[in-house]
């Protein structure tokens, strides 16, 4: 009886010591490295779209209608130091699609994100104006296979977002997913709770969205000049980092729904609105290389809006691509000294 107890307190003893050792191990693990002490210039070029479609049974030969925006490439200049980090950003080169078919667009971006501790914020505020139906030919007669497009000039969407995201690990580091003032050491992995609320929505001056030739009487719905919606809702996901000597792998991805409130305006000005809910799901990759002093990141950016009242459906893909690269200076001798001032 008494090796009985002995063994079971040495068993204890042993099963306690690796608890804690593995949670030493844990707690003092280098998962990111911080340039914050760097000074950080940065360039990035991309291009940031638009586009939705509008579901409906039109005919028994059209089902849904497309609008494509005409963007232009945008080039960014950032610098960033300790707290302090600025971007200034401007288009550049001319419209990516011909101005005869698809028009122009005027977009405006506006975007503010900060990170406490596991959660990380996100304002977003976006404006388009200009837009192009794809292959207007199938209902429009005036059109012909030369200029298929229908040009909306006063067409527009807008969209406004308060994003947060809750990260379960708090190795997690949104500057390292990023990869501008840090970068991951090794594997990162979390499921993490985003947390959204939503205005937005697509409008047509004082003219109807849908072409008049696809608008049906006995649905008020095909002659709105109008589509709007405010929502919130939570979408859960999980997140992924890991780094292969100087090349690294992040992003996340996350599925879930929202509450809606939406609503359509009629030329004549009134409105009728309805409750609802809405799938919502959340995508974002990056991948690139990174050393102490250099770095080059494809990054990418999706996020889906819809509106459903009954058999139409109005739905926006917002997406942005880009390659950002930059310099991070006096890093080495950042490293140096901290070295020299760990050895006293």
């Amino acid at each position: 009886m008494l090796l009985f107890y002995t063994l079971k307190a040495l068993l204890s003893n042993l099963f306690f010591l690796l608890f804690c050792t593995v949670n030493f191990a844990q707690e003092n693990a280098v998962y990111i490295e911080d340039f914050r002490d760097a000074k950080v210039i940065y360039a990035d070029l991309g291009m940031s779209t638009a586009p939705f479609t509008i579901r409906n049974n039109y005919s028994n030969s059209i089902r849904k209608i497309s609008y494509k925006n005409n963007f232009k490439p945008i080039l960014g200049i950032g610098f960033a130091y300790k707290w302090f980090s600025m971007r200034v950003a401007f288009p550049v080169l001319g419209n990516v699609r011909p101005k005869a078919d698809y028009g122009e667009t005027r977009q405006f971006n506006l975007g503010i994100d900060y990170t406490y501790k596991k959660v990380y914020l996100d304002l977003e505020y976006k404006i388009l104006d200009g837009y192009a139906i794809k292959d207007a030919t199938a209902w429009d007669t005036s059109q012909n296979s030369l200029y298929p497009n229908e040009i909306k000039p006063e067409t527009g969407a807008f969209n406004f977002s308060f994003n947060t995201w809750y990260f379960d690990n708090v190795n997690f580091k949104m500057n390292a997913l990023l990869g501008k003032r840090a970068h991951f050491k090794q594997k990162v992995q979390t499921w993490y709770l985003k947390g959204t609320c939503n205005v937005f929505g697509i409008e047509n001056g004082n003219k109807s969205i849908i072409p008049i030739q696809l608008q049906n009487p006995a649905n008020s719905q095909t002659q709105a000049i109008n589509f709007s919606s405010i929502d919130f809702g939570l979408v859960p996901g999980y997140a992924y980092a890991n780094r292969f000597k100087n090349w690294q792998i992040s992003g996340w991805f996350g599925l879930g729904g929202v509450i809606q409130g939406k609503v359509y305006t009629l030329p004549n000005s009134s409105t009728r609105g309805f409750l609802g809910l809405a799938p919502r799901y959340d995508i974002r990759f990056i991948a690139g290389y990174s050393t102490d002093e250099v770095f080059l990141m494809f990054v990418t950016d999706f996020d889906n809006k819809s509106i459903r009242f009954n058999d139409l459906v109005y739905r926006q893909y917002y997406y942005s691509l880009k390659l950002v690269g930059g310099y991070r200076f006096n890093q080495s001798k950042n490293k140096q000294a901290k070295a020299k001032k760990k050895s006293y």
